[in-house]
C-alpha cells in the first residue's frame, strides 16, 4: 500500500514509533518503517540492543542518529532479544535503502497476543495520514 511517498507493507504490524514487526510464532522481527526512515532522513548510526537483553514494549532498547534527528529506538513488543542484525552496526545505511529488508532484531515475545494491539497496514496508514 502506498500512502503518498510512503510504502506500507500489508503483511506487517506497526506501532506509533514507526516500527514494523513480522510475527512468526512467538518471534517478532522488527525494524523501522519506510515512514520512520524518510522522516528521520538518512540514518547514519544505530546502537542495537544486545542479544539476550529483555525489552519492554514502547521502552528504549537502543539509539538511532540521522542527518536530521537523534533519539531512542523503542521496542515494539516485550520479550527477549534473541538475534540482532549486526551488519547494521557497521552499515546502518542499509535501512535507508531497504527499511523492510534491514531488520533490527528478533524478539521472543513474552506474550504473542501483545502483537494484536499493534496497527495493521490500514490502521497505520490512517495514523500516518493523521500526522501529516
Amino acid at each position: 500500500m502506498q500512502i503518498g511517498e510512503y510504502e506500507i507493507k500489508d503483511d506487517l504490524k506497526y506501532d506509533s514509533n514507526n516500527n514494523w514487526i513480522k510475527v512468526e510464532g512467538d518471534t517478532a522481527t522488527f525494524g523501522i518503517s519506510d515512514v520512520g526512515v524518510k522522516k528521520a532522513k538518512d540514518i547514519a548510526f544505530i546502537e542495537l540492543p544486545a542479544q539476550g537483553t529483555r525489552v519492554e514494549a514502547n521502552k528504549n532498547c537502543g539509539q538511532i542518529e540521522s542527518a536530521k534527528w537523534a533519539g531512542e529506538l523503542k521496542a515494539p513488543v516485550s520479550g527477549e532479544i534473541i538475534e540482532v542484525n549486526s551488519g547494521l552496526a557497521d552499515d546502518p545505511a542499509g535501512i535507508n535503502i531497504d527499511p523492510y529488508g534491514a531488520w533490527i532484531a528478533k524478539i521472543r515475545m513474552d506474550n504473542p497476543e501483545e502483537a494484536n494491539s499493534l496497527m495493521d497496514a490500514e490502521g497505520y496508514g490512517g495514523f500516518v495520514n493523521s500526522k501529516n
